[in-house]
């Protein structure tokens, strides 16, 4: 059978009568954007394998209860299990008085990058790790929507939806994120051209 054809919804569907190689279709088809989203908050690999583990496992648990009702929103709901995972993770972090890494050397696993030279995979990876630095100065609302964007994939309206806020309040964090990043590359000098 070609899973791969499937919409989201005839997957869960499918999954939900019994096909548990559905849910398998689904990981795959949302699994980069969900683990970068969560790496790039944690930022250590072990942790984030764990939560991206976590985030799957509710989603199936949601589906097999029937609970899941936002049908032709899988993607933006499972990012927002995802994100609430994150913050619950921060929150036991702090709570119980733990360090993370600040490692960013795993974070750079694109695809893209593999056709370049050994020289433009060290800019751009310098390039990245500066960006990625800046959006720690950004207020949480603007980092969270640059975030989802740029890093999940996700569109304005998927953001709006995940985030409990109307398009235009995204799209006014975006803009401003994009602002004070533009300010903050200035103030420290950095160069984001190979």
């Amino acid at each position: 059978m070609a899973y791969d054809k499937f919409s989201d919804q005839m997957l869960i569907d499918a999954f939900v009568s019994g096909d548990k190689k559905c849910i398998g279709v689904l990981i795959d088809r949302y699994k980069d954007k969900v683990y970068s989203y969560i790496l790039l908050n944690v930022k250590n690999p072990t942790i984030a394998d764990d939560i991206f583990q976590d985030t799957f496992l509710k989603v199936m648990s949601s589906l097999r209860s029937r609970s899941y009702s936002e049908e032709g929103k899988f993607l933006p709901w499972v990012m927002r299990i995802a994100h609430n995972l994150v913050i619950d993770y921060f929150r036991y972090d702090r709570n119980n008085g733990m360090t993370s890494s600040d490692e960013n050397e795993y974070v750079l696993n694109s695809t893209s990058l593999s056709d370049s030279t050994v020289e433009d995979r060290i800019v751009e990876e310098q390039i990245f790790s500066d960006v990625r630095k800046l959006l720690d100065y950004l207020p949480e609302e603007q980092k969270e929507v640059i975030m989802l964007r740029h890093y999940g994939g996700m569109s304005f309206k998927e953001i709006a939806d995940a985030t409990n806020v109307s398009i235009n309040t995204a799209l006014g964090r975006m803009r401003y994120a994009i602002m004070n990043l533009r300010r903050l590359v200035e103030e420290k000098s950095i160069i984001l051209t190979k």
